[in-house]
Protein backbone atom coordinates (compact mmCIF):
# COMPACT_ATOMS: atom_id res chain seq x y z
CA UNK A 1 0.00 0.00 0.00
CA UNK A 2 1.32 3.41 -0.98
CA UNK A 3 2.20 6.13 1.53
CA UNK A 4 0.09 9.22 0.89
CA UNK A 5 1.38 12.68 1.71
CA UNK A 6 -1.50 14.90 2.90
CA UNK A 7 -1.30 18.67 3.32
CA UNK A 8 -2.47 19.12 6.94
CA UNK A 9 -3.69 22.67 6.27
CA UNK A 10 -6.06 21.67 3.46
CA UNK A 11 -6.49 17.86 3.73
CA UNK A 12 -5.43 17.66 0.09
CA UNK A 13 -3.22 14.84 -1.18
CA UNK A 14 0.19 16.11 -2.26
CA UNK A 15 1.88 12.93 -3.45
CA UNK A 16 2.00 9.19 -3.04
CA UNK A 17 5.05 6.99 -2.49
CA UNK A 18 5.29 3.30 -3.27
CA UNK A 19 7.11 1.28 -0.61
CA UNK A 20 10.41 -0.21 -1.64
CA UNK A 21 10.55 -3.95 -2.12
CA UNK A 22 12.83 -6.16 -0.04
CA UNK A 23 15.06 -6.57 -3.07
CA UNK A 24 15.33 -2.79 -3.54
CA UNK A 25 16.19 -2.29 0.12
CA UNK A 26 18.83 -5.02 0.02
CA UNK A 27 20.40 -3.43 -3.05
CA UNK A 28 20.51 -0.02 -1.36
CA UNK A 29 22.15 -1.51 1.72
CA UNK A 30 24.83 -3.17 -0.43
CA UNK A 31 25.45 0.08 -2.29
CA UNK A 32 25.57 2.12 0.91
CA UNK A 33 27.99 -0.27 2.57
CA UNK A 34 30.32 -0.13 -0.44
CA UNK A 35 30.14 3.66 -0.53
CA UNK A 36 30.87 3.88 3.20
CA UNK A 37 33.94 1.65 2.96
CA UNK A 38 35.44 4.03 0.40
CA UNK A 39 34.30 7.09 2.36
CA UNK A 40 35.99 5.81 5.53
CA UNK A 41 39.32 6.04 3.71
CA UNK A 42 38.76 9.66 2.74
CA UNK A 43 40.46 12.42 4.69
CA UNK A 44 38.83 15.02 6.90
CA UNK A 45 39.70 17.75 4.42
CA UNK A 46 37.61 16.09 1.71
CA UNK A 47 34.73 15.42 4.09
CA UNK A 48 34.80 19.02 5.28
CA UNK A 49 34.82 20.32 1.70
CA UNK A 50 31.67 18.36 0.87
CA UNK A 51 30.01 19.26 4.15
CA UNK A 52 30.50 22.94 3.35
CA UNK A 53 29.10 22.26 -0.11
CA UNK A 54 25.97 20.80 1.51
CA UNK A 55 25.62 23.97 3.57
CA UNK A 56 25.88 26.01 0.37
CA UNK A 57 23.18 23.92 -1.34
CA UNK A 58 20.88 24.47 1.63
CA UNK A 59 21.46 28.22 1.61
CA UNK A 60 20.91 28.41 -2.15
CA UNK A 61 17.43 26.88 -2.00
CA UNK A 62 15.75 27.78 1.32
CA UNK A 63 12.41 28.71 -0.25
CA UNK A 64 12.09 25.31 -1.93
CA UNK A 65 12.88 23.39 1.24
CA UNK A 66 10.75 25.54 3.57
CA UNK A 67 7.85 25.33 1.14
CA UNK A 68 7.95 21.54 1.10
CA UNK A 69 7.99 21.40 4.91
CA UNK A 70 4.95 23.70 5.00
CA UNK A 71 3.11 21.48 2.53
CA UNK A 72 3.98 18.13 4.10
CA UNK A 73 3.66 18.82 7.82
CA UNK A 74 2.27 22.34 8.14
CA UNK A 75 5.40 24.15 9.30
CA UNK A 76 5.16 27.93 9.39
CA UNK A 77 7.11 29.08 6.33
CA UNK A 78 9.33 31.55 8.19
CA UNK A 79 10.19 28.86 10.73
CA UNK A 80 11.03 26.54 7.84
CA UNK A 81 13.50 29.08 6.47
CA UNK A 82 15.14 29.23 9.91
CA UNK A 83 15.29 25.42 10.00
CA UNK A 84 17.11 25.30 6.68
CA UNK A 85 19.70 27.78 7.94
CA UNK A 86 20.18 25.76 11.13
CA UNK A 87 20.91 22.67 9.02
CA UNK A 88 23.51 24.63 7.08
CA UNK A 89 25.03 25.80 10.36
CA UNK A 90 25.40 22.19 11.53
CA UNK A 91 27.16 21.26 8.30
CA UNK A 92 29.57 24.19 8.63
CA UNK A 93 30.15 23.43 12.32
CA UNK A 94 31.23 19.85 11.73
CA UNK A 95 33.24 20.83 8.66
CA UNK A 96 35.22 23.15 10.93
CA UNK A 97 35.49 21.02 14.06
CA UNK A 98 35.11 17.38 12.98
CA UNK A 99 38.79 16.67 12.45
CA UNK A 100 39.68 18.12 15.85
CA UNK A 101 36.91 16.23 17.61
CA UNK A 102 38.21 12.93 16.20
CA UNK A 103 41.94 13.61 16.31
CA UNK A 104 44.05 10.80 17.86
CA UNK A 105 44.70 11.32 21.56
CA UNK A 106 47.99 10.41 23.16
CA UNK A 107 47.80 8.41 26.39
CA UNK A 108 50.75 7.95 28.72
CA UNK A 109 51.33 4.27 29.57
CA UNK A 110 54.34 2.00 30.04
CA UNK A 111 54.36 1.46 26.26
CA UNK A 112 56.71 3.36 23.99
CA UNK A 113 53.68 4.87 22.31
CA UNK A 114 49.96 4.52 23.08
CA UNK A 115 47.01 6.47 21.81
CA UNK A 116 43.28 6.41 21.07
CA UNK A 117 41.78 6.80 17.61
CA UNK A 118 38.18 7.25 16.51
CA UNK A 119 37.12 5.07 13.59
CA UNK A 120 33.72 5.04 11.83
CA UNK A 121 31.39 2.19 12.66
CA UNK A 122 29.89 1.76 9.17
CA UNK A 123 26.38 2.44 7.91
CA UNK A 124 24.08 4.01 10.51
CA UNK A 125 20.29 3.82 10.23
CA UNK A 126 18.38 6.92 11.34
CA UNK A 127 14.67 6.63 12.18
CA UNK A 128 13.44 10.20 12.20
CA UNK A 129 10.18 12.08 12.97
CA UNK A 130 8.15 14.59 10.99
CA UNK A 131 8.21 17.64 13.28
CA UNK A 132 11.57 19.03 12.11
CA UNK A 133 11.87 17.13 8.84
CA UNK A 134 15.24 18.58 7.85
CA UNK A 135 16.88 19.53 11.15
CA UNK A 136 16.34 16.19 12.88
CA UNK A 137 18.10 14.51 9.97
CA UNK A 138 20.98 16.94 9.55
CA UNK A 139 21.81 17.01 13.25
CA UNK A 140 22.37 13.25 12.90
CA UNK A 141 23.81 13.13 9.40
CA UNK A 142 26.38 15.93 9.60
CA UNK A 143 28.40 14.37 12.46
CA UNK A 144 27.80 10.80 11.28
CA UNK A 145 29.08 11.49 7.77
CA UNK A 146 31.91 13.70 9.00
CA UNK A 147 33.07 10.77 11.16
CA UNK A 148 33.29 8.57 8.06
CA UNK A 149 30.03 6.68 8.41
CA UNK A 150 27.33 6.11 5.81
CA UNK A 151 23.71 6.99 6.55
CA UNK A 152 20.34 5.43 5.81
CA UNK A 153 17.21 7.43 6.60
CA UNK A 154 13.84 5.96 7.46
CA UNK A 155 11.77 9.12 7.74
CA UNK A 156 8.18 9.51 8.92
CA UNK A 157 5.78 8.53 6.11
CA UNK A 158 4.08 11.94 5.97
CA UNK A 159 7.41 13.61 5.07
CA UNK A 160 8.85 11.15 2.57
CA UNK A 161 9.12 14.06 0.15
CA UNK A 162 11.53 15.75 2.56
CA UNK A 163 13.42 12.48 2.94
CA UNK A 164 14.07 12.23 -0.78
CA UNK A 165 14.91 15.92 -0.90
CA UNK A 166 17.62 15.49 1.75
CA UNK A 167 19.12 12.67 -0.27
CA UNK A 168 19.14 15.01 -3.27
CA UNK A 169 20.82 17.77 -1.21
CA UNK A 170 23.77 15.51 -0.42
CA UNK A 171 23.89 14.42 -4.05
CA UNK A 172 23.90 18.02 -5.28
CA UNK A 173 26.72 18.78 -2.84
CA UNK A 174 28.88 16.10 -4.45
CA UNK A 175 28.85 13.43 -1.75
CA UNK A 176 29.57 9.93 -3.05
CA UNK A 177 26.59 8.21 -4.62
CA UNK A 178 24.70 5.99 -2.13
CA UNK A 179 26.54 7.32 0.94
CA UNK A 180 23.28 8.86 2.17
CA UNK A 181 20.08 7.13 1.08
CA UNK A 182 16.43 7.43 2.06
CA UNK A 183 14.35 4.30 2.48
CA UNK A 184 10.64 4.38 1.64
CA UNK A 185 9.64 1.56 3.98
CA UNK A 186 7.20 0.70 6.76
CA UNK A 187 7.79 -0.39 10.35
CA UNK A 188 8.17 -4.16 9.68
CA UNK A 189 10.72 -3.42 6.95
CA UNK A 190 12.56 -1.12 9.33
CA UNK A 191 12.96 -3.99 11.79
CA UNK A 192 14.49 -6.11 9.04
CA UNK A 193 16.93 -3.32 8.18
CA UNK A 194 18.01 -2.98 11.83
CA UNK A 195 18.96 -6.65 11.84
CA UNK A 196 20.80 -6.52 8.51
CA UNK A 197 24.53 -7.19 9.08
CA UNK A 198 25.41 -4.20 6.89
CA UNK A 199 23.82 -1.80 9.40
CA UNK A 200 26.23 -0.98 12.22
CA UNK A 201 24.12 1.23 14.51
CA UNK A 202 20.80 3.01 14.91
CA UNK A 203 19.70 6.52 15.86
CA UNK A 204 16.07 7.32 16.53
CA UNK A 205 14.16 10.46 17.42
CA UNK A 206 10.57 9.53 18.19
CA UNK A 207 7.97 8.85 20.85
CA UNK A 208 8.80 6.80 23.92
CA UNK A 209 6.92 3.81 22.52
CA UNK A 210 8.71 3.88 19.18
CA UNK A 211 12.04 4.36 20.93
CA UNK A 212 11.49 1.33 23.13
CA UNK A 213 10.60 -0.79 20.09
CA UNK A 214 13.64 0.27 18.08
CA UNK A 215 15.98 -0.04 21.08
CA UNK A 216 14.69 -3.56 21.70
CA UNK A 217 15.45 -4.59 18.12
CA UNK A 218 18.86 -2.93 18.19
CA UNK A 219 19.56 -4.70 21.47
CA UNK A 220 18.66 -8.07 19.98
CA UNK A 221 21.11 -7.35 17.17
CA UNK A 222 23.76 -6.06 19.62
CA UNK A 223 23.99 -2.72 17.83
CA UNK A 224 24.71 0.70 19.27
CA UNK A 225 21.60 2.85 19.58
CA UNK A 226 21.05 6.53 20.38
CA UNK A 227 17.55 7.51 21.51
CA UNK A 228 16.08 11.02 21.60
CA UNK A 229 12.50 10.59 22.72
CA UNK A 230 9.72 12.60 24.31
CA UNK A 231 9.91 15.42 26.76
CA UNK A 232 7.78 17.38 29.19
CA UNK A 233 10.15 20.22 29.87
CA UNK A 234 9.71 22.35 32.97
CA UNK A 235 9.74 26.13 32.69
CA UNK A 236 10.28 27.31 36.27
CA UNK A 237 9.41 30.93 37.06
CA UNK A 238 10.71 32.13 40.42
CA UNK A 239 9.58 35.18 42.37
CA UNK A 240 12.43 37.39 41.13
CA UNK A 241 12.05 36.54 37.43
CA UNK A 242 11.73 39.14 34.68
CA UNK A 243 8.12 38.25 33.87
CA UNK A 244 7.94 40.06 30.55
CA UNK A 245 11.02 38.26 29.25
CA UNK A 246 9.84 34.95 30.69
CA UNK A 247 6.43 35.27 29.04
CA UNK A 248 7.83 36.33 25.66
CA UNK A 249 10.33 33.47 25.64
CA UNK A 250 7.80 31.00 27.01
CA UNK A 251 5.41 31.75 24.16
CA UNK A 252 8.09 30.92 21.61
CA UNK A 253 9.27 27.87 23.53
CA UNK A 254 5.77 26.43 23.83
CA UNK A 255 4.12 27.44 20.56
CA UNK A 256 6.75 27.52 17.83
CA UNK A 257 6.29 24.70 15.32
CA UNK A 258 2.67 24.68 16.54
CA UNK A 259 3.88 23.21 19.82
CA UNK A 260 5.20 20.07 18.13
CA UNK A 261 8.65 19.87 19.66
CA UNK A 262 10.13 17.39 22.10
CA UNK A 263 12.12 20.12 23.83
CA UNK A 264 9.32 22.70 23.98
CA UNK A 265 8.42 24.18 27.35
CA UNK A 266 5.33 22.19 28.30
CA UNK A 267 4.89 22.67 32.05
CA UNK A 268 5.06 26.28 33.26
CA UNK A 269 5.75 25.93 36.97
CA UNK A 270 5.25 29.33 38.60
CA UNK A 271 5.70 30.25 42.26
CA UNK A 272 2.73 31.69 44.06
CA UNK A 273 4.20 35.16 44.54
CA UNK A 274 4.11 35.95 40.80
CA UNK A 275 1.63 33.40 39.49
CA UNK A 276 -1.33 35.75 38.96
CA UNK A 277 0.75 38.28 37.03
CA UNK A 278 2.42 35.59 34.94
CA UNK A 279 -0.90 33.94 34.09
CA UNK A 280 -2.44 37.23 33.00
CA UNK A 281 0.48 38.21 30.78
CA UNK A 282 0.83 34.72 29.34
CA UNK A 283 -2.85 34.33 28.44
CA UNK A 284 -2.89 37.76 26.82
CA UNK A 285 0.08 36.76 24.69
CA UNK A 286 -1.51 33.45 23.70
CA UNK A 287 -4.73 35.18 22.64
CA UNK A 288 -2.66 37.36 20.29
CA UNK A 289 -1.25 34.36 18.39
CA UNK A 290 -2.69 34.06 14.90
CA UNK A 291 -3.67 30.61 13.61
CA UNK A 292 -4.03 29.84 9.92
CA UNK A 293 -2.31 29.05 6.62
CA UNK A 294 1.38 28.34 7.36
CA UNK A 295 2.35 30.19 4.19
CA UNK A 296 0.56 33.38 5.26
CA UNK A 297 2.70 36.13 6.76
CA UNK A 298 1.90 36.87 10.40
CA UNK A 299 0.52 33.40 11.15
CA UNK A 300 2.28 31.73 14.09
CA UNK A 301 0.14 28.62 14.64
CA UNK A 302 -0.25 26.36 11.63
CA UNK A 303 -2.00 23.01 11.50
CA UNK A 304 -0.73 20.05 13.42
CA UNK A 305 0.96 17.49 11.21
CA UNK A 306 -1.96 15.05 11.04
CA UNK A 307 -5.60 14.95 12.07
CA UNK A 308 -5.12 11.88 14.26
CA UNK A 309 -2.42 13.73 16.23
CA UNK A 310 -4.72 16.74 16.61
CA UNK A 311 -7.57 14.54 17.81
CA UNK A 312 -5.31 12.74 20.29
CA UNK A 313 -4.18 16.05 21.77
CA UNK A 314 -7.78 17.18 22.11
CA UNK A 315 -8.64 14.01 24.04
CA UNK A 316 -5.79 14.73 26.47
CA UNK A 317 -7.14 18.23 27.01
CA UNK A 318 -10.72 17.02 27.44
CA UNK A 319 -9.69 14.29 29.88
CA UNK A 320 -7.70 16.81 31.93
CA UNK A 321 -10.67 19.20 32.04
CA UNK A 322 -12.97 16.35 33.03
CA UNK A 323 -10.61 15.63 35.92
CA UNK A 324 -10.77 19.24 37.14
CA UNK A 325 -8.35 21.32 35.04
CA UNK A 326 -9.59 24.65 33.65
CA UNK A 327 -9.14 26.05 30.17
CA UNK A 328 -8.12 29.71 30.17
CA UNK A 329 -8.09 29.94 26.37
CA UNK A 330 -8.57 27.58 23.43
CA UNK A 331 -9.39 23.91 23.75
CA UNK A 332 -12.11 23.78 21.10
CA UNK A 333 -11.84 21.99 17.76
CA UNK A 334 -12.28 24.42 14.86
CA UNK A 335 -14.59 23.63 12.00
CA UNK A 336 -13.42 23.22 8.43
CA UNK A 337 -10.50 21.60 6.65
CA UNK A 338 -7.12 20.96 8.16
CA UNK A 339 -5.63 19.57 11.36
CA UNK A 340 -5.78 22.86 13.23
CA UNK A 341 -5.83 23.15 17.01
CA UNK A 342 -6.02 26.57 18.69
CA UNK A 343 -3.29 27.73 21.06
CA UNK A 344 -4.57 26.71 24.47
CA UNK A 345 -3.74 27.18 28.14
CA UNK A 346 -4.69 24.84 30.99
CA UNK A 347 -4.50 25.67 34.67
CA UNK A 348 -5.53 23.87 37.84
CA UNK A 349 -3.62 20.83 36.63
CA UNK A 350 -3.00 18.17 39.24
CA UNK A 351 -1.26 14.84 39.52
CA UNK A 352 -3.14 12.08 37.72
CA UNK A 353 -4.32 14.25 34.83
CA UNK A 354 -2.96 13.69 31.30
CA UNK A 355 -1.72 17.30 31.27
CA UNK A 356 0.36 16.53 34.37
CA UNK A 357 2.02 13.25 33.46
CA UNK A 358 1.80 12.92 29.67
CA UNK A 359 3.55 14.81 26.92
CA UNK A 360 1.17 17.25 25.21
CA UNK A 361 2.65 17.35 21.71
CA UNK A 362 0.88 20.37 20.32
CA UNK A 363 -0.07 23.99 21.07
CA UNK A 364 -1.23 23.51 24.67
CA UNK A 365 0.52 25.08 27.66
CA UNK A 366 0.06 23.81 31.21
CA UNK A 367 0.31 26.34 34.07
CA UNK A 368 1.11 24.87 37.48
CA UNK A 369 1.02 27.03 40.62
CA UNK A 370 3.45 26.10 43.40
CA UNK A 371 4.39 27.58 46.77
CA UNK A 372 8.12 28.12 46.38
CA UNK A 373 11.40 27.02 44.83
CA UNK A 374 11.45 23.66 46.59
CA UNK A 375 7.95 22.83 45.39
CA UNK A 376 8.82 23.96 41.87
CA UNK A 377 11.80 21.60 41.75
CA UNK A 378 9.72 18.71 43.08
CA UNK A 379 7.16 19.17 40.30
CA UNK A 380 9.82 19.76 37.63
CA UNK A 381 11.64 16.55 38.50
CA UNK A 382 8.51 14.52 39.20
CA UNK A 383 8.19 13.20 35.66
CA UNK A 384 9.30 10.17 33.68
CA UNK A 385 10.95 12.52 31.18
CA UNK A 386 14.24 14.36 31.41
CA UNK A 387 15.10 16.14 28.18
CA UNK A 388 15.45 19.85 28.94
CA UNK A 389 14.24 22.56 31.25
CA UNK A 390 14.71 26.19 32.22
CA UNK A 391 14.64 28.38 35.30
CA UNK A 392 13.87 32.09 35.40
CA UNK A 393 15.43 34.33 38.04
CA UNK A 394 17.38 37.59 38.23
CA UNK A 395 19.78 35.93 40.69
CA UNK A 396 22.19 34.32 38.21
CA UNK A 397 24.13 32.43 40.87
CA UNK A 398 20.87 30.93 42.11
CA UNK A 399 19.81 30.05 38.59
CA UNK A 400 23.12 28.45 37.75
CA UNK A 401 23.04 26.36 40.92
CA UNK A 402 19.54 25.10 40.16
CA UNK A 403 20.34 24.39 36.52
CA UNK A 404 23.57 22.59 37.28
CA UNK A 405 22.67 20.72 40.46
CA UNK A 406 18.90 20.46 40.89
CA UNK A 407 17.08 20.16 37.55
CA UNK A 408 17.18 16.55 36.38
CA UNK A 409 17.51 16.61 32.60
CA UNK A 410 19.91 16.42 29.71
CA UNK A 411 20.12 20.21 29.56
CA UNK A 412 18.99 23.15 31.65
CA UNK A 413 18.85 26.82 30.71
CA UNK A 414 18.84 29.93 32.89
CA UNK A 415 16.71 32.79 31.55
CA UNK A 416 16.56 31.15 28.14
CA UNK A 417 14.49 28.56 26.30
CA UNK A 418 15.54 24.95 25.91
CA UNK A 419 16.88 24.38 22.40
CA UNK A 420 19.32 22.33 20.40
CA UNK A 421 22.61 23.90 19.34
CA UNK A 422 25.44 22.27 17.34
CA UNK A 423 27.92 23.47 19.97
CA UNK A 424 26.19 21.74 22.90
CA UNK A 425 25.30 18.08 23.52
CA UNK A 426 21.63 17.27 23.03
CA UNK A 427 19.78 14.36 24.61
CA UNK A 428 17.98 13.24 27.72
CA UNK A 429 17.68 10.86 30.62
CA UNK A 430 14.99 8.45 31.79
CA UNK A 431 12.16 8.10 29.25
CA UNK A 432 13.62 10.91 27.17
CA UNK A 433 16.26 8.48 25.95
CA UNK A 434 20.01 8.03 26.11
CA UNK A 435 23.07 8.98 24.14
CA UNK A 436 23.84 12.42 22.79
CA UNK A 437 23.62 14.27 19.51
CA UNK A 438 25.58 17.37 18.44
CA UNK A 439 28.87 18.84 19.73
CA UNK A 440 31.90 16.62 20.29
CA UNK A 441 29.76 14.08 22.14
CA UNK A 442 27.44 13.58 19.19
CA UNK A 443 30.16 12.88 16.63
CA UNK A 444 31.73 10.34 18.99
CA UNK A 445 28.53 8.31 19.43
CA UNK A 446 28.97 6.39 16.19
CA UNK A 447 32.68 5.66 16.21
CA UNK A 448 34.88 2.86 17.45
CA UNK A 449 36.99 4.28 20.26
CA UNK A 450 40.08 2.34 19.31
CA UNK A 451 43.09 1.97 21.63
CA UNK A 452 46.55 1.40 20.12
CA UNK A 453 49.54 0.24 22.23
CA UNK A 454 53.03 0.15 20.69
CA UNK A 455 56.22 -0.94 22.47
CA UNK A 456 59.84 -1.22 21.43
CA UNK A 457 60.76 -4.23 19.33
Amino acid sequence: MAFDSINPATDEKIDSYEPMSSAQVDEILEQSAAAQRAWARSGFDERARLMRAAAAVLRANPQEYAGLMSAEMGKIYAQGLAEVEKCAWACDYYAEHGAGFLAPEEVSTEAAHSFVTYKPLGVVLAVMPWNFPLWQVFRFAAPALMAGNGALLKHAPNVFGCALLIEEIFRRAGFPEHLFRSLIIDVPQTTVVIHNPLVAAVSITASVGAGRAVAAEAGKALKKCVLELGGSDAFIVLEDADLDKAVATGIVSRFQNSGQSCIAAKRFIVVDAVYAAFERKFVEAVKALKMGDPLEEGVYIGPMARRDLRDGLHRQVQDSVAAGARLLVGGELPEGAGAFYPPSVLTGVREGMPAWSQELFGPVATLIRVADEAAALAVANGTEFGLGGSVWTRDLARGERLAADEIESGAAFVNGMSKSDPRLPFGGIRSSGYGRELSVYGIREFVNVHAVWVDDA
